[in-house]
């Protein structure tokens, strides 16, 4: 049984204007896949070829016109409240734009404590050292919990969303663009931290990007979509061969080459307090 999978999934947009409602335009096409407990599997294309809006869908923020999203082999159309509660703990999503992400209004503390809230039995004192814990493992410190958004730089506030997203401990984790935000060594340090949460605790992610050096550094599955179709499910081979023809545009793109090793030991992450 998988824990997340689409069956023949399409959507569509329709515009609407003064003059009434416009053409409906096709985004995704019969899209099917399957992601399996600790699974981390890549998901490829060019902007605008419809990732995001898959994204949308596999966490049950918008609804398939056509075809159906299914966990642990259940229909999200079928969901009850308990059910939600349950997929709802279990996939989290981190966004690519972590400014649009969350409330200004909270603090960075508030922010990671909301899933806490909600999805836990956590007591308020249990939530704050959660927090701190969790802030800990992102390469933030403690006092960042006092902190609004527009005090962090856009790296600092996406290790937050990052944090949000591991607090009720799920079972996989979307990441849509994720780490592009972060420097180049961020990336390296928060790839490191995703691997040791799939392997001391299995965690699960769809890792969603146009970025080929971080399927090879974190992918075990590649699936390469284009124009809302799916054209390729391959494993990742090293070095990663592609034989689509989107796939094949995104090899022969130009990269800057990962770094080897992070600057300063300081700058490691920590993964104490993660998942206990």
């Amino acid at each position: 049984m998988s824990l997340l999978s689409a069956h023949a999934v399409c959507r569509a947009y329709r515009r609407f204007s003064l003059v009434g409602a416009g053409k409906s335009t096709p985004v995704l096409h019969e899209v099917s896949f399957a992601i399996e407990a600790g699974e981390t599997v890549a998901l490829l294309g060019r902007s605008g070829c419809g990732k995001s809006t898959l994204a949308r869908l596999l966490t049950g923020l918008e609804a398939p016109n056509a075809g159906e999203i299914r966990f642990k082999d259940r229909s999200l159309q079928g969901f009850d409240t308990d059910t939600w509660h349950d997929f709802r703990r279990t996939v989290q999503m981190v966004f690519q734009d972590p400014q649009s992400a969350v409330n200004p209004r909270l603090t960075i503390g508030e922010i990671i404590q909301e899933p806490l809230r909600h999805l836990t039995t956590l007591t308020p004192t249990e939530r704050d050292a959660e927090v701190a814990r969790l802030l800990s493992s992102v390469g933030l410190v403690a006092s960042d919990a006092h902190k609004y958004p527009h005090q962090v730089s856009g790296g600092q506030l996406q290790r937050v969303c990052i944090a949000r997203a591991l607090a009720p401990r799920p079972a996989l984790i979307v990441l849509d663009e994720a780490v592009s935000n972060l420097d180049l060594h961020l990336q390296r340090q928060t790839l490191a931290l995703f691997k040791t949460l799939k392997r001391e605790f299995g965690v699960a992610f769809l890792f969603i990007t146009h970025d080929l050096r971080l399927v090879s550094q974190f992918c075990t599955r590649v699936l390469v979509m284009d124009a809302g179709r799916l054209v390729e499910d391959r494993a990742v081979t090293q070095p990663l061969t592609l034989h689509s023809a989107a796939g094949k545009a995104l090899t022969q793109a130009v990269l800057p080459a990962l770094p080897s090793r992070p600057k300063r030991p300081s700058e490691r992450f920590s993964t104490e307090g993660v998942f206990e």
